[in-house]
C-alpha cells in the first residue's frame, strides 16, 4: 500500500509540473536507482555551410526505469568542457527519445557558448530526464570535439562616409560601406539631411577623397559632395576613383502594413551580417509585397507562397503579429517570422507608461542582443518590456545594470542614450546604456 501511494503521489506532481531549468542543479535527484543512458553517433564534428539542412548529430537515450510507467519530460544540455554545465544551453525534446541537430542548429549553438569559428573544442554533453520537480535523473556526460563554422558575413571595409548630411556630423563615426562581389566596389545605405559628404578611411582624414568638379570622380581631399536629404545608395569605385548616389529604400506594402496599399512603405534595413534587407515589424492580418523606393516600378509578390519571389508576383498573407522580415534580393528569397520585440517604456520615454513602447533593433550577429540608439528621454523611470505588454517586462532591482522580471522602474536624467539590451545569456539578462548628450 505504501508503494502504491508513493507512486500516486509521484504522478500526481507530474500533472502539477510546469516550467523549465537551464541548470541541472536546479533539481535534486531523488530517485537514484533509475538510470538514463544516452549515447551519440559521432564523438567529433567539423560544421561546414556546405551541409547546411543535413543532419549533423543525433543523441539517443534509454527510458529510465521508474518502476512503473510515466511519461518524462528530456532536455538536452551542452557545454564547453569545464564548465561542469554552468553555462549550459538547454534544448527541451518532450517525450522523444532522441534528437537530431542539423547543421546550421547545432552550429548556432556552438557560436553561442562562445566558441570561436575555426577552432575545433570538446563539449560535455548531457541528457536529463525531468519526471516531477523532486525526480530527476542525468545521463553521464558525452564528449564531442566539435569545430563550428562563421555564420556571419564579414562584409566590412575600412571606408565610410562622413559630413553635416550624416547622422554624426563631420566628426563621426561615419556610415559604413560594404564589400560586394567585385573587389573595387563598395556599397554605403546611408539615410541623409541636406548637407555635404566625403570619403574617408578608419574615421580618419589621413585618407579622404571629395569631387572637386562635381563630375562623379573623386580626389584626394577633394571638395565637399552637395546631397539633399533622402535615403541613398552610394557606390563607390576605389580603384577608378568614381562614385555613384542613388535613391534607394526597400520596404513592404499592403493591407498588412501601416499605412497599407497606398503607403509610404514600412522601411527594411540592410544587414550586412546576412546581406539581407531586414526589419522587425508588427504587421495586421492582410497583405503585402515588397517594393523599392515606394513605387511600384519594382515590386516583388510570391506565385508560389513558397518563400521565393517574382516580379510583380501575388501578395504575401499574413496574419496579426510582430515578425522579422527579411529579404536576400540576390537569391529573391525572403523569410516571414514571427518574432518578440524590445522595447523602453516609462515616464522618461516619449509615450510615457502607455506606450507603445520604442523598440529596440536585434544585432543580427549574435543571438539574444538588442540595440536602440539615439533615444530622446527626459527626467523620469523607465523598464523594459515585450510587445508593448506588461506581461513580460524587466526592471532593475539594484540600478546596477542587471535585470530581473518585474524588477524596479529605473532613475534616468534627460539626455540622448544609446542602450544594448543583453539576453544572450538568458538566466542572467542585463544592459547598458551611454549618454551621448
Amino acid at each position: 500500500m505504501k508503494n502504491i501511494l508513493n507512486k500516486l503521489l509521484l504522478v500526481i506532481g507530474l500533472a502539477f509540473f510546469v516550467g523549465s531549468c537551464e541548470k541541472d542543479d536546479d533539481f535534486a535527484t531523488l530517485n537514484p536507482d533509475a538510470v538514463l543512458t544516452a549515447t551519440a553517433n559521432k564523438t567529433a564534428v567539423v560544421l561546414s555551410k556546405d551541409d547546411l539542412g543535413k543532419d549533423a548529430l543525433t543523441i539517443t537515450w534509454t527510458v529510465p526505469e521508474f518502476g512503473f510507467s510515466a511519461a518524462s519530460d528530456y532536455r538536452v544540455f551542452i557545454d564547453v568542457k569545464g564548465n561542469n554545465f554552468g553555462k549550459a544551453i538547454a534544448i527541451s525534446v518532450g517525450t522523444k527519445l532522441l534528437k537530431t541537430f542539423k547543421t546550421e542548429e547545432l552550429n548556432k549553438i556552438l557560436l553561442n557558448l562562445g566558441i570561436k569559428a575555426k577552432m575545433a573544442t570538446t563539449l560535455d554533453i548531457k541528457v536529463v530526464s525531468v519526471l516531477s520537480p523532486t525526480t530527476v535523473i542525468s545521463s553521464s556526460v558525452l564528449e564531442l570535439n566539435a569545430t563550428a563554422y562563421t555564420d556571419i558575413l564579414d562584409l566590412s571595409t575600412p571606408w565610410g562616409v562622413v559630413g553635416s548630411a550624416t547622422p554624426n556630423s563631420w566628426n563621426g563615426p561615419d556610415v559604413p560601406f560594404y564589400q560586394t562581389s567585385n573587389p573595387s566596389i563598395i556599397v554605403a545605405y546611408p539615410t541623409l539631411v541636406t548637407g555635404e559628404i566625403k570619403f574617408r578611411m578608419d574615421n580618419s582624414w589621413t585618407v579622404n577623397y571629395g569631387d572637386d568638379g562635381a563630375n562623379g570622380s573623386l580626389e584626394a581631399g577633394g571638395a565637399n559632395i552637395a546631397v539633399t536629404a533622402g535615403t541613398y545608395k552610394i557606390t563607390f569605385n576605389t580603384t577608378a576613383l568614381t562614385y555613384t548616389i542613388e535613391p534607394l529604400t526597400w520596404g513592404i506594402v499592403g493591407s498588412a502594413t501601416t499605412n497599407g496599399w497606398d503607403g509610404p512603405d514600412m522601411k527594411l534595413t540592410y544587414d550586412p551580417f546576412t546581406d539581407q534587407w531586414r526589419a522587425v515589424l508588427y504587421l495586421k492580418a492582410g497583405e503585402l509585397k515588397f517594393r523599392k523606393n515606394n513605387s511600384w516600378d519594382l515590386n516583388y509578390g510570391d506565385d508560389g507562397a513558397n518563400g521565393t519571389l517574382e516580379a510583380g508576383g501575388a501578395n504575401i498573407v499574413v496574419t496579426a503579429g510582430w515578425y522579422l522580415v527579411s529579404v536576400n534580393l540576390g537569391k529573391l528569397e525572403y523569410t516571414i517570422e514571427k518574432t518578440n520585440v524590445w522595447g523602453i517604456v516609462g515616464s522618461a520615454t516619449p509615450n510615457g507608461w502607455d506606450g507603445p513602447n520604442v523598440k529596440f533593433v536585434p544585432d543580427y550577429s549574435k543571438d539574444g542582443i538588442f540595440i536602440l540608439k539615439g533615444i530622446t528621454l527626459i527626467d523620469g523611470e523607465f523598464k523594459f518590456r515585450q510587445n508593448d505588454d506588461w506581461g513580460v517586462n524587466y526592471g532593475d532591482d539594484g540600478n546596477n545594470g542587471s535585470l530581473e522580471a518585474g524588477g524596479a522602474n529605473i532613475p534616468i536624467s534627460a539626455g540622448v542614450y544609446d542602450f544594448v539590451l543583453d539576453f544572450s545569456t538568458p538566466s542572467a539578462p542585463k544592459y547598458t546604456k551611454v549618454k551621448k548628450s
